[in-house]
């Protein structure tokens, strides 16, 4: 009987270190992001009531908050002004953030782009857009440190994008780098008219390819994280304020987690010594620092995942009302 014992005891510690092999390879890597969300109070608030910005951040706040998603949300206060009746609620809604626990930075006053501006008309921007957001942070002892160039545009030159930083940082503030950007709002305004038409099928069907584009880039930019610098930074996910956002953000949330993210502060991802890498790029259209990392290295990344076609068809076809 010992040499049975023996052998079924060799096989059940195989069986042991089997299974322990293979609970190692389905468990996620340890990750970690921040979240950022841009254009506050709402990307479209020029076609939005105070009352449904209101309804919008109260839901987003909502599901960040009862997750513990610390964030950083950034202003166009521009948008504070559509409708002058509503001004006062606007900066109410804008004031949830802060209530809930957040921090705001400045996204220039008019999301001015310094590509398409210009330096000094992109200062000004910079300049107009702390009013109302420097009060409410003093509000609460806060202070306003956080910057996020609209459209990521960073200069066309670096001439101009060195004078930019220098304005800035003379200002107080650090800006906020992105490495993940699924274009959510482009999505976003898809869903918007879904929405205002009833289209349930159409939403459904917006936020099944939102999830899914969102893990192609994830997948693509953890990949190129690796290849590039060698591992995996703490990286920095871009959203923005929209219905989208409001109404499925948790569903995001679970597949980030599935992914083995934890959730940090944008304070606790810049420290990643990643974002001292010599970034020399300029160009026409903004992108991520990871694109950025390469460009300077001369390693221009190949086979960046496009959004898809029909959505981008979709919202082609739009109109595109001035912001």
């Amino acid at each position: 009987m010992k040499p049975t014992l023996t052998l079924l005891s060799v096989i059940f510690a195989l069986f042991v270190v089997l299974g322990t092999l293979a609970s190692r390879a389905d468990t996620a890597p340890d990750r970690e992001i921040a979240i950022t969300i841009d254009d506050l109070p709402a990307g479209a608030a020029n076609g939005m009531t105070a009352a449904a910005i209101t309804e919008m951040t109260t839901k987003l706040l909502g599901t960040l908050r009862a997750q513990n998603v610390p964030v950083v949300g950034f202003v166009n206060e521009r948008k504070l002004y559509f409708k002058w009746g509503e001004v006062d609620e606007r900066i109410r809604a804008l004031n949830l953030w802060l209530d809930a626990g957040f921090e705001l930075g400045n996204h220039t006053y008019g999301h001015t782009s310094l590509n398409r501006a210009g330096l000094r008309d992109f200062e000004d921007s910079v300049i107009q857009g702390e009013s109302v957001t420097r009060l409410l942070l003093t509000q609460h002892n806060i202070k306003l440190r956080y910057f996020r160039h609209p459209y990521l545009d960073t200069g066309r030159d670096l001439q101009t994008r060195r004078d930019a930083e220098a304005f800035l940082v003379g200002r107080g503030y650090r800006i906020a780098p992105v490495t993940l950007d699924a274009w959510d709002w482009m999505f976003g305004g898809v869903y918007d008219d879904a929405k205002k038409r009833g289209d349930t099928a159409l939403q459904q069907e917006v936020v099944s390819s939102y999830l899914s584009y969102t893990t192609t880039v994830f997948s693509y930019y953890e990949k190129l994280s690796k290849d590039l610098i060698g591992y995996e930074p703490k990286q920095i996910l871009l959203l923005h304020a929209n219905q989208l956002e409001a109404e499925h953000i948790g569903e995001l949330l679970e597949l980030i987690r599935k992914r083995g993210y934890r959730f940090i502060t944008l304070e606790n991802a810049l420290s990643d010594q990643a974002y001292g890498l010599p970034d020399t790029y300029v160009g026409e259209e903004g992108t991520s620092w990871l694109d950025h990392w390469a460009i300077t290295r001369g390693q221009p990344p190949l086979g960046v995942p496009s959004a898809p076609q029909d959505m981008v068809d979709r919202a082609n076809a739009l109109p595109h009302p001035q912001p």
